[in-house]
């Protein structure tokens, strides 16, 4: 009997231990450091948030960075791989996540990088619309792989090919980085000031 309770509080405290090093948000356990690639530097969690549309749940949002940056300008300057990943909370289709991300593009981004960027946006929304629908629960990744572009994975899968340009993914980071953000409470959630 005593062996039995001393190996079921050991068995607690190893699953304690390894729970340790992970956040979670909204049921969402969400990994305190990441790689990109098996050769690719480890990158932890800046900010994890909650991304609600008149008050429900949209989706769990988390930024990685080569290291940890409150301020927003610094975290888009930082150089090196950066992921934001996104566990969704309700079914979307995905030419409305599309619509939504070149919405969050318009607000933050000049005319003239619109422009610039008219082609990669145009990937983007190619990518995402091929995709077709979005389940509750489905977990999509934009990665910056430096001189490799922005990577677009949904539970694990990659879609269509890198979008070349590591500003492009600068420009991504401003949906919810920007100065006109999806949503004011999630870009200072990403930043750790919450």
């Amino acid at each position: 009997m005593i062996r039995s309770i001393t190996l079921l509080f050991s068995l607690l405290a190893i699953a304690l231990t390894g729970a340790s090093g992970a956040a979670e948000l909204a049921g969402v356990k969400i990994d305190d450091k990441v790689k990109l690639s098996a050769s690719g530097p480890e990158l932890v969690l800046n900010g994890t948030g909650l991304r609600t549309r008149y008050r429900a749940k949209v989706y769990v949002a988390a930024l990685y960075l080569q290291e940890k940056k409150t301020s927003a300008a610094d975290a888009i300057a930082l150089k090196g791989a950066k992921r934001v990943q996104l566990w969704l909370m309700r079914d979307v289709e995905a030419d409305q996540m599309s619509a939504a991300l070149t919405e969050g593009l318009n607000a933050n981004l000049s005319s003239a990088d619109l422009e610039k960027f008219k082609t990669q946006i145009q990937q983007l929304n190619a990518t995402l619309v091929a995709v077709h629908e979005l389940k509750e629960g489905d977990v999509m990744t934009f990665d910056l792989l430096p001189g490799a572009g922005t990577r677009i994975s949904v539970n694990g899968q990659l879609r269509g090919t890198p979008i070349a340009g590591d500003d492009f993914h600068v420009a991504l980071l401003k949906i919810w980085l920007g100065d006109n953000p999806v949503q004011a409470e999630l870009k200072k959630a990403l930043l750790g000031q919450t």
